[in-house]
């Protein structure tokens, strides 16, 4: 169930987005390059997480410098999402802007074992 309240939240969000968020989104996520759909800012329960693909139950998080005073939130808000039968990957900012590779790597391999696993 949706947050109504949050939609405009997540409308500023996407216009107003992280370096990080802008790389990701431009040059792995967007229109399906990686085989999958993915939305940014979007609503799930109470949360705006980063990106989303629905069909693929993941969440991708970019953690900017303000996630290092956000660990025990995160932490919860990871596990209330795992409940809802997804899976979070974060990435440091810093990850994304000097190790893109290793981050399509990582997302590369989830999308590998998710279509494993439901063969």
């Amino acid at each position: 169930m949706k947050n109504k309240n949050l939609k405009e939240f997540a409308r500023e969000n996407r216009n107003d987005s992280t370096f990080g968020e802008v790389i990701l989104w431009t040059k792995v996520l967007s229109k399906k390059k990686l085989g999958y759909q993915f939305n940014r800012q979007f609503i799930i329960e109470n949360f705006i997480v980063d990106f989303v693909s629905r069909k693929l139950k993941l969440i991708i998080e970019v953690d900017g410098y303000s996630h290092q005073f956000k660990y025990s939130k995160d932490k919860n808000r990871d596990f209330v999402l795992s409940k809802l039968g997804y899976t979070v990957l974060r990435f440091q900012e810093a990850e994304i802007k000097y190790d893109l590779d290793n981050v399509v790597r990582n997302i590369s391999d989830y999308i590998e074992n998710f279509e494993k696993s439901n063969l």
